[in-house]
């Protein structure tokens, strides 16, 4: 049964040379295209704000992980995630990869509580099936199996 936690509200105004606004206004920033694209130096862009969400809600996927096999993680773990924009044909679209440390587990352990994240994360239950998402430990990457993959819908 599905019960929600949580809704966070935010309005745009201009796109990707304008303004955004969180309802509680602790997001209150200029936007702009990439600086690498001809945007301005200093603003933040879409990706970036997706890449610092993802990273930050993975991190506590593992946290919650971590958490219920008993253990804690380092507090020098960390998790990065780069997104990518591309453009195929007429369309855009998105691209992740998620590259972590957890510091104190061997890889083994790592590997199977990212894969565990993985499954449980909202970030990565809603782009599953819709976006290119690619695990690492240590910037090598995991294999991951078709199924992981698969959208809510499909999963069932």
């Amino acid at each position: 049964m599905k019960k929600n936690l949580y809704t966070a509200d935010a309005s745009a105004v201009g796109g990707r040379s304008g303004h955004v606004r969180s309802a509680t206004g602790a997001i209150d920033m200029e936007m702009s295209v990439p600086e690498g694209l001809g945007g301005k130096k200093g603003a933040t862009n879409p990706e970036e704000l997706f890449a610092a969400g993802y990273a930050s809600c993975f991190q506590q996927a593992l946290l919650v992980t971590a958490l219920k096999a008993g253990d804690t993680l380092d507090k020098e773990s960390t998790v990065k995630c780069s997104v990518t924009l591309f453009q195929e044909g007429d369309a855009f679209g998105l691209s992740a990869i998620l590259d972590v440390d957890l510091k104190k587990f061997d890889e083994e352990k790592t590997i199977a509580m990212v894969r565990q994240a993985h499954q449980i994360c909202p970030y990565s239950v809603g782009t599953r099936g819709n976006m290119e998402v690619e695990l690492r430990v240590l910037g090598k990457p995991l294999p991951v199996a078709a199924e992981e993959n698969l959208g809510v819908a499909e999963h069932k």
